[in-house]
């Protein structure tokens, strides 16, 4: 009987074996087998131990695998066992690299794909756009594993000389992917890290916005002036009164809204995502806006007018839609504000600072911003969401913007003076 891994076959043996009516294997040795199937399609078989668990490989077909080329590869891979190293993950990505898989564009839809979920669409819309633009036409194709950090440096300098916010995102995106190929066992380092330092400098961006009572004053009469259409007039004038992100405002639902309560209750889907809690489901209220008088009047108008359809500011074109991002904008620049006079954000700039100067509780405006509550331990009676304390403030808020629309800044005592 010969050794265990003494090799058996010859090419004289292999190529006069018949075919039976099952397949059946002879051994050559050392796990390496070929394989006669009934048809007489013979093809080479290895088996290998690695941490205990057992793989069998496929090394093609005789003849056009011989005898010799057989036992080479089955020493190949003995030798990477012996390394330390899986030949069946080994085998994996080699198969993977052959058929594009280890390409950076398709790891990088792998891990879009299973990221996207979790996102709005406008966020997977512009991840995409921001790679497929900006990233795959210069190392789309390349195997991820092999991209080298200077590569990466050149691709991101690329995006940095004409958007640096743009080359940010990408770098954001291209890190993630990098750390995705990592744990799929595509890559072995992450040749993002550091790169963000020889970026452009992240610009602070301030959203204009006027605080000095006079100009405060000025748009606030504007406002009340606007000739345009009734539906973005309302949208204006409520603007100021909610200081809420202008998207939020413009998807503003009529079956959210409750004017005998006097309460817009806004879905937590519609708050900005990072600012979600994670066990938060759809359908659930992520934040409640107590209706000030001034607020009630405007809608019940505005219902007379919407409250057929869906959304308190329909489009123009389709009630299927509500007003799109750049309405409300648009309006500000044709009553004569420029974007460094106010913006549709702006006017949450302008709540805050103007409540904090009124004396305010900071957390009672930090919730109505519905910004998250850094503070752990008031943050575990935030389910009470401060909600009459907050009814409070927003109608104080809608009586003192009356009051400098009617001229009398002079006249107000901030809160905190007052005290």
């Amino acid at each position: 009987m010969p050794k265990q891994g003494t090799s058996l076959l010859s090419d004289t043996a292999i190529r006069t074996a018949k075919p039976r009516d099952k397949a059946y294997m002879l051994r050559d040795g050392g796990g390496l087998w070929l394989v006669v199937e009934p048809s007489g399609r013979k093809w080479w078989k290895l088996r290998v131990v690695f941490a205990k668990k057992e793989n069998s490989f496929s090394l093609g077909e005789y003849p056009a695998v011989t005898l010799a080329a057989a036992r080479e590869e089955k020493l190949r891979v003995k030798g990477q066992k012996a390394g330390g190293v899986d030949p069946g993950v080994l085998r994996k990505l080699e198969k993977m690299k052959r058929s594009g898989e280890m390409s950076f564009a398709s790891v990088a839809r792998e891990w879009i794909a299973l990221k996207s979920p979790g996102w709005s669409p406008s966020h997977t819309n512009k991840m995409v756009s921001v790679l497929e633009k900006d990233v795959f036409p210069y190392i789309g194709t390349r195997d991820i594993g092999e991209i080298t950090t200077p590569e990466m440096l050149a691709v991101l300098k690329r995006v940095d000389t004409r958007t640096p916010v743009t080359a940010r995102k990408a770098y954001s995106a291209c890190k993630q992917i990098f750390f995705h190929a990592i744990a799929s066992g595509r890559a072995k380092s992450n040749p993002t890290d550091g790169l963000t330092t020889l970026l452009s400098p992240k610009r602070v961006k301030h959203m204009a916005a006027p605080t000095a009572l006079p100009e405060v004053a000025r748009l606030l009469r504007s406002i009340n002036g606007y000739t345009g259409t009734f539906t973005v007039r309302c949208a204006l004038m409520l603007s100021p009164l909610f200081f809420v992100r202008p998207g939020t405002l413009r998807g503003m639902e009529w079956q959210d809204v409750d004017l005998d309560r006097a309460e817009w209750r806004i879905p937590v889907e519609q708050l900005k995502r990072r600012q979600i809690d994670k066990d938060a489901r759809r359908g659930e209220v992520g934040l409640v806006v107590p209706l000030p008088r001034q607020a009630l009047i405007i809608l019940r108008d505005l219902y007379q007018l919407t409250g057929g359809g869906r959304f308190v500011f329909p489009g123009a074109r389709s009630n299927g839609k509500c007003i799109s991002d750049n309405t409300v904008r648009s309006a500000l620049r044709g009553m004569g504000f420029t974007n460094e006079d106010i913006t549709p954000h702006g006017f949450r700039h302008m709540a805050s600072t103007l409540l904090h100067e009124l004396g305010f509780p900071s957390h009672l405006i930090e919730k109505q911003l519905a910004h998250c509550d850094k503070n752990k331990i008031r943050a575990v009676y935030n389910h009470a969401e401060y909600l009459p304390e907050r009814r409070k403030m927003m109608q104080a808020w809608a009586d003192y913007l009356d009051q400098l629309v009617a001229g009398e800044e002079n006249k107000i005592i901030p809160i905190r003076s007052a005290r």
